[in-house]
């Protein structure tokens, strides 16, 4: 038996590119913000509570609290923009995941290597009717792929859709109905 590997043309690889990505709930941006928010207001608060016994430092403690809370406004809107941003796409061998803000990146996680796939939400997702849905492949500690943004209904379609390609039999079609029992 002779070892091949044959090189691919690369022009004629599907490109990622391509592929119809739909975009996440317009709610996350609200949400994104709203997390984003709290972080930043507890540690703008924190620097502006902060016991300083120098008195030099004191004089200055206003100012970096500001300083602070600007870079906070700041990293509140970039996580608007960000999440506004994100895509996401179910093809019938893979799924896709888009997101980024000045560093794009995309996931790709082929569905036959998926394990496992379950729903997250935090208090405030479920306020705005937010899902998460984490996926898995086998020897991964976390999610490989944790789509986010996604409304309940449209995250629990796409669960039972990848949790349907789980139980296929390999060639992308579901198991064979088991045969009725002859005492029903």
């Amino acid at each position: 038996m002779t070892f091949s590997n044959s090189s691919v043309e690369p022009d004629t690889l599907p490109a990622v590119e391509e592929a119809r990505l739909t975009s996440v709930s317009p709610r996350l941006a609200p949400c994104v913000a709203l997390q984003q928010m709290w972080r930043w207001l507890l540690l703008t608060t924190l620097a502006l509570l902060f016991p300083v016994t120098n008195a030099t430092l004191a004089v200055w403690q206003p100012w970096f609290a500001a300083g602070v809370g600007g870079l906070g406004a700041m990293m509140i809107v970039a996580g608007w923009l960000e999440a506004k941003r994100r895509a996401y796409g179910v093809r019938e061998h893979d799924v896709i995941y888009h997101r980024g803000l000045l560093i794009h990146r995309t996931q790709v996680l082929p569905l036959v290597r998926l394990q496992h796939v379950e729903t997250l939400s935090s208090p405030i997702e479920r306020a705005f009717g937010l899902v998460r849905l984490a996926c898995f492949t086998a020897g991964g500690r976390g999610a490989d792929l944790l789509l986010e943004g996604l409304p309940a209904r449209r995250a629990e379609a796409v669960k039972h859709y990848l949790l349907s390609r789980l139980d296929s039999d390999g060639d992308g079609q579901p198991p064979p109905s088991p045969p009725p029992s002859a005492s029903g």
